[in-house]
């Protein structure tokens, strides 16, 4: 972009923190006289905070308390059973026979920490290939925020709120889940574009916290509809929807 491009068009950029120095400059001038512009960018500031929240994940306990855990596992030195032995006598025996201890305890604490290991490892690449999955549907969310056409809609639902975002542009769109109502076990959200109240499949939320890009294009919709559908998801919506929101 340069500064020249139409500044009413850098809302979702702004708010993404997508501008360089001289457009924000320019940008923020703007914004100070355009009312219609703050709203938009408070708009996509809250969307992408819904974004982040709806991603966040705990991470797995640290290595060291796993092994520190473990080292309680380590079996212990039986107390001697033999007859009594003078403390010379038997001071002796023990300073001969430690090298053997250390090493069969040293054995079996690199077997805990191997094994240790090894889940830590499986559990890593796991959490690895879930933080790129996020990144990846963040940058796509992103991407999608700083088009210069993107717009938003939220509608509530009970206690949880839903966020469309849309460009015509790129034909695409996006959907946020806030605080959803959790569901019985067996269902999930299904999220479908409203082809003039033909309801087209767009994708399953992963949870009532969540984000979800929409599968297919925009293609003309009037909006999207989420509706409560057995895990796995409908060819057709079993129910009324819980949500609708158009685009507009």
């Amino acid at each position: 972009m340069t500064i020249g491009a139409d500044l009413h068009t850098l809302t979702g950029a702004y708010a993404a923190h997508a501008l360089d120095g001289a457009e924000r400059d320019a940008f923020e001038r703007h914004l100070a006289a355009c009312p219609a512009c703050d709203q938009e960018v408070r708009e996509f500031a809250a969307t992408l905070a819904r974004l982040g929240a709806a991603e966040t994940a705990v991470p797995p306990a640290e290595l060291r308390a796993r092994v520190m855990a473990g080292i309680g596992s380590v079996r212990q030195l039986a107390p001697p059973t033999a007859a009594p032995e003078s403390g010379g006598r038997r001071l002796g025996r023990l300073a001969r026979q430690w090298p053997k201890f250390a090493l069969a305890a040293s054995v079996a604490l690199a077997a805990a920490l191997g094994g240790l290991a090894v889940q830590q490892h499986d559990r890593a690449e796991v959490a690895d290939a879930r933080a790129a999955q996020l990144q990846q549907q963040q940058d796509r969310f992103s991407g999608l925020l700083t088009a210069p056409d993107a717009r938003t809609a939220t509608a509530a639902a009970g206690s949880g709120v839903g966020t469309v975002v849309w460009s015509e542009s790129r034909g695409q769109a996006g959907f946020l889940a806030s605080g959803m109502p959790a569901l019985p076990e067996g269902t999930t959200y299904e999220v479908w574009f409203n082809d003039a109240g033909t309801m087209r499949p767009a994708g399953l939320l992963p949870a009532s916290d969540g984000s979800l890009l929409l599968q297919g294009p925009i293609d003309g919709a009037a909006g999207i509809g989420v509706t409560v559908e057995p895990e796995g998801g409908s060819a057709h919506p079993s129910g009324d929807p819980v949500m609708l929101l158009p685009f507009s």
